[in-house]
């Protein structure tokens, strides 16, 4: 095999240099960003990337992480979906973090990152997101980018309004893109608009660990409410939902859902909510939903389910709840870095429409309402309107800002990014995508403070811009410079599962504060092994526990006798190392579920349940040094009548 020399992979580079700068798109496009637009993607080795992109997996059911500007994958953070890699739902201790009031349920659908927010900017400690189809949350810590929380949503389907925060995080919310009866029972599916009700859930947050408690549910039309964000500066104490189907239509939704000329953005003051919960309005009802947590001391799940949930309707909150019309098919719902304007994404809409907070709150004081709706005032849509961009493309979905006074939005149906001004609602400028461009991403886009020096598009479709991998191609990103007047496409990468939302913020902001391992001192496992020479074997009746260190390159211990056929083998193994990214990996012959992965000074579990006799072999799955292949052992299994006895080695 050649290798490629120094002089040739300048040549490379300035090979690619002059393709990006010569190629342009049909139609007469700009070009791919200029002759540098490949040295502004390019991170050399030992550089690192400007920021995180934290990226949906969509129906993976698990959150990608990207560096920006290269595109380079890090990590694939498991968090509904099992995932064998790294043993995630696989292990004892992760099991029950995949646990729900349908049981154990190891997929979901994720859409949309969300980062914990301190004065509306990222802080770089939480990252969230949803699970779409179970209805749940879960909480990422940065510190080790692993999933630390699960909560699952009652009286909710389709968790898609999810999970965005708060000014200070003080609250996720969600809300249920499928109304369904509330509680949910057996009639009849034409009883739709009679009986079916959305939910808008308030999820509160420890400020200090991070811990989530659902705090109370609004009951709400039988609308699908499709995303969320929170006001800053003077509406920073306002949640704007999105909501379509103002219909109430239950069958051939793409026609029956799209009849009125203007569905809704619902405006709430959860502080008055937060208020009216805690003076006891509305209902504390049943209901049935699980709330399962990760320590890392004692590196395990727990699995707990709740019981109960406070309900408020509009007639608890009058004066707390409007919505503004906004054309037509709302999906995103965006609020600029002041707070002063909310911008609605109408899939079907011709223009851009961008309402005014303050000019909403005096629509409120004068009470210029067009009707009420189950008790829930709707504002006059001129009354609320700051203008319209017009003529932005065709499906306008999602906007985010660059802090330079300008926003940017998704064009789905026109495959495109319009670029337009907060000053006067003027297009400047529109890129195209390749294809089909849900969400978008600024690096703070969504913030009191954007980082604004790129826009990430998020694309559907890349039909023939990658080598073909039969029917379906991979899903891609698309980075564009935002840091002049018109937007320079510098590169794109492939994604994961199908990308939606994504999140990205700088490198310092989780870089320094990342955890390197777990001090073995710390480890409070009940089955953690802190030495060799503690290493051992115990039955108790049919269950087989092995007590089993892993330092390079050997397992202690590596020869076991006297396990029995239909045993419950449980190897307890602990990561003696203490050196940062330094793994042991662990699977045995026969096992049906997974590897382990077993991080610096943690111990996972896993079970092995051998029916037939003979003898097995274990080793270490990931590469740990140059002795890794022999890092490795043998269980002997004899038959269930036989006298073996236990025996095992710590040499």
């Amino acid at each position: 095999m050649k290798r490629t020399t120094l002089w040739s992979a300048v040549a490379i580079v300035a090979v690619a240099g002059f393709i990006f700068a010569s190629c342009s798109t049909d139609g007469g496009s700009p070009a791919l960003g200029g002759s540098d637009a490949a040295s502004q993607v390019y991170v050399a080795p030992g550089e690192k990337d400007l920021f995180y992109n934290f990226v949906s997996g969509g129906f993976s059911g698990q959150m990608s992480v990207y560096g920006l500007p290269s595109g380079r994958l890090f990590r694939v953070i498991p968090v509904f979906s099992q995932d064998p890699e790294k043993g995630w739902g696989y292990s004892e201790e992760t099991k029950p973090m995949l646990m729900t009031s349908h049981g154990f349920i190891p997929w979901d659908d994720a859409h949309h990152p969300e980062m914990s927010m301190t004065d509306g900017v990222p802080d770089g400690r939480y990252v969230f997101i949803n699970g779409n189809n179970t209805p749940r949350v879960a909480r990422i810590d940065l510190r080790d980018f692993r999933t630390h929380e699960i909560l699952e949503l009652p009286n909710s389907s389709g968790n898609h309004s999810s999970p965005f925060t708060t000014y200070n995080s003080e609250y996720i919310v969600a809300g249920t893109r499928f109304s369904i009866p509330v509680p949910n029972e057996d009639i009849s599916i034409d009883e739709y608009k009679a009986k079916f009700k959305g939910t808008l859930s308030f999820v509160k947050m420890d400020k200090q660990s991070g811990r989530l408690s659902l705090a109370w549910q609004l009951l709400m039309p039988g609308f699908d409410y499709d995303l969320a964000h929170a006001g800053k500066g003077a509406s920073q104490d306002w949640m704007f939902f999105s909501c379509y189907n103002t219909e109430q239509a239950q069958s051939v939704k793409e026609i029956n859902a799209s009849q009125n000329d203007k569905d809704f953005i619902v405006a709430i003051n959860w502080k008055a909510c937060e208020e009216a919960a805690a003076r006891g309005a509305g209902t504390v009802v049943d209901a049935r939903y699980a709330h399962n947590t990760w320590s890392d001391k004692t590196h395990s799940a727990t699995h707990t389910m709740e019981s109960k949930v406070r309900v408020l309707t509009p007639a608890d909150l009058q004066g707390a709840m409007f919505y503004m019309p906004t054309p037509k098919s709302p999906h995103g719902v965006d609020v600029d870095p002041t707070g002063e304007y909310i911008v609605g994404g109408g899939k079907l809409a011709t223009v851009i429409p961008v309402m005014s907070f303050s000019k909403m709150q005096k629509a409120i004081a004068s009470k210029a309402f067009e009707r009420e709706i189950d008790g829930i005032p709707v504002l006059k849509y001129d009354a609320c309107l700051a203008g319209e961009v017009k003529n932005p493309g065709l499906g306008p979905l999602h906007t985010e800002f660059d802090g330079k006074g300008n926003a940017y939005t998704s064009m789905f149906v026109s495959s495109e990014i319009t670029k337009w001004s907060l000053k006067d609602f003027k297009v400047i400028d529109k890129a195209p995508t390749y294809y089909s461009i849900g969400h978008l991403c600024i690096p703070g886009g969504d913030s009191k403070a954007p980082w604004g020096k790129y826009v990430i598009a998020y694309n559907k479709i890349t039909k023939d811009r990658y080598l073909p991998t039969g029917p379906e191609l991979t899903q891609s990103a698309q980075i564009f410079d935002i840091t002049g007047e018109k937007m320079k496409l510098l590169a794109d990468f492939p994604t994961i599962g199908e990308p939606h939302y994504a999140q990205a913020v700088p490198a310092e902001l989780i870089a320094e504060n990342s955890l390197k391992l777990y001090p073995i001192e710390e480890n409070e496992h009940p089955y953690v092994t802190k030495s060799p020479k503690a290493a051992k074997v115990e039955r108790k009746g049919n269950d087989v526990h092995i007590y089993m260190t892993a330092m390079r390159s050997h397992f202690t211990p590596d020869n076991i006798e006297g396990v029995k056929a239909g045993d419950n083998v449980y190897f307890h193994v602990t990561n003696l190392e203490q050196d940062w990214d330094v793994p042991h990996g662990f699977a045995v012959l026969g096992a049906r579920n997974a590897e382990l992965l077993i991080m610096p000074g943690e111990t996972s579990t896993l079970l092995w349940q051998p029916e037939q006799p003979g003898v097995y072999s274990f080793y270490c799955t990931d590469f740990c040094s140059a002795l890794h292949q022999e890092m490795q052992g043998y269980v002997r299994v004899s038959a269930r009548s036989s006298s073996t006895a236990l025996k095992w080695n710590q040499d």
